[in-house]
């Protein structure tokens, strides 16, 4: 086993310094929000909520990218919105297609950051996994993600715009005139790519509330998952204003090993971790946690470790969710043999919880589950230029 990673910041909050007189996106921000920028132009009160519902339809229903397209809004009043509004996607740098479909994004957003976004279709639905920050805070030992320091958390508009830049790659945006196709290509969101969500937490459940709006992109919060490594203050606040349903970044029995692999255990242990768990899906009124395990060969994959891994769980509605290790140049770890990840979840399963293994996707392509990092790193700039995009 590796030597210890240290200890993670609790909170790490870097936001994004906004150019000066920089137009402000009108992308992620929540009705009220949006309702509350088109006031500042002069909007008036009374037709403010008409306006949001207009430019809602025209930007998460058709997809639209300008203002000049809105044909039902005056001239005059989409030359005020387009003066002061942006509606700006994060930009493609690259787009890579794996073998077994799966697609991986690399998207530069503002301050020249990169972030990582995947789409993995599968037979009954299409997941996109979306990064929540630049970079991570965290330090898993397992992760490549968790390799590079944390740059910044990524704005609501910018979690919202990764979703809108599948749709547009995908071209699922409906056509006026043409019948509703209800096939969803992106039918699922998971907050697995760069970054802990909960760190970011505000941004996210906007981001989150946009996706899950009837009226737009219209995403159930029962096809949103959020993955956390353990944040546990912030755990309680997703079940009540976000609602979404919860995966932990588990991967260990005991503290000592799990302490190494997922340093913030170090903070909040496995005990405090579960206790917190116990009423997620009462207050969330979700079905039940997915405990994430990744399978690492001689470290976390015993049987004692699986009928530890039981015992530990009891009483919580679960499903474990066994993940061969995907390997990265220089990971220090190797993945489990394919009998011993087998007989890992035999013991699972007897025990009363479903144990798929999890097929690994977009290997070829560096876009499976922990391998995702951005091609532009923190350690590559100056104090000052970080500074100056960060307003730190």
């Amino acid at each position: 086993m590796t030597a210890n990673a240290p200890i993670t910041q609790d909170v790490l909050t870097l936001p994004r310094k906004l150019p000066e007189g920089g137009k402000r996106s009108l992308v992620g921000l929540t009705r009220a929000q949006m309702a509350e920028a088109l006031a500042q132009i002069g909007t008036p009160e009374r037709q403010a909520k008409m306006r949001v519902g207009q430019i809602w339809q025209w930007v998460y229903h058709w997809g639209v990218q300008d203002f000049a397209s809105m044909t039902n809004l005056a001239k005059g009043y989409r030359d005020q919105l387009d003066a002061a509004f942006t509606l700006d996607r994060p930009e493609i740098v690259s787009r890579q297609v794996s073998e077994d479909g799966t697609r991986k994004y690399l998207l530069r957003i503002a301050g020249g950051h990169e972030v990582e976004a995947v789409y993995i279709p599968e037979e009954n639905r299409g997941t996109l996994c979306v990064s929540s920050q630049v970079g991570c805070t965290l330090t898993c030992s397992f992760c490549h993600t968790g390799t590079q320091k944390l740059v910044r958390n990524l704005t609501a508009a910018e979690i919202v715009g990764q979703v809108l830049v599948a749709r547009d790659d995908l071209g699922e945006w409906p056509e006026p005139g043409t019948p509703k196709n209800e096939t969803r290509l992106v039918s699922n969101v998971v907050l697995m790519g760069m970054g802990e969500p909960l760190y970011n937490f505000d941004n996210v459940r906007d981001a989150m509330k946009v996706v899950m709006d009837g009226e737009g992109l219209s995403i159930s919060r029962r096809r949103i998952t959020l993955s956390t490594s353990g944040v546990v203050p912030e755990i309680a606040r997703t079940a009540e204003e976000i609602g979404c349903l919860l995966a932990i970044s588990f991967h260990a029995t005991t503290d000592e090993v799990r302490d190494k692999l997922v340093p913030i255990n170090k903070r909040w242990n496995i005990k405090t971790l579960l206790d917190v768990l116990r009423d997620y899906p009462r207050i969330s009124n979700s079905e039940r946690i997915t405990f994430e395990y990744v399978m690492l060969k001689d470290v976390n994959d015993s049987d004692a470790d699986a009928r530890r891994l039981v015992r530990l769980i009891a009483g919580i509605p679960a499903k474990i969710n066994l993940i061969p290790f995907n390997e990265w140049p220089g990971a220090p770890y190797q993945r489990s043999d394919w009998a011993r990840i087998e007989s890992f979840a035999d013991i699972v399963h007897k025990a009363g919880y479903a144990s798929p293994i999890r097929t690994p996707r977009g290997e070829d392509i560096m876009a499976a589950c922990g391998q995702l990092k951005s091609a532009t790193e923190r350690g590559r700039q100056s104090r000052a230029e970080i500074a100056a995009q960060t307003g730190a």
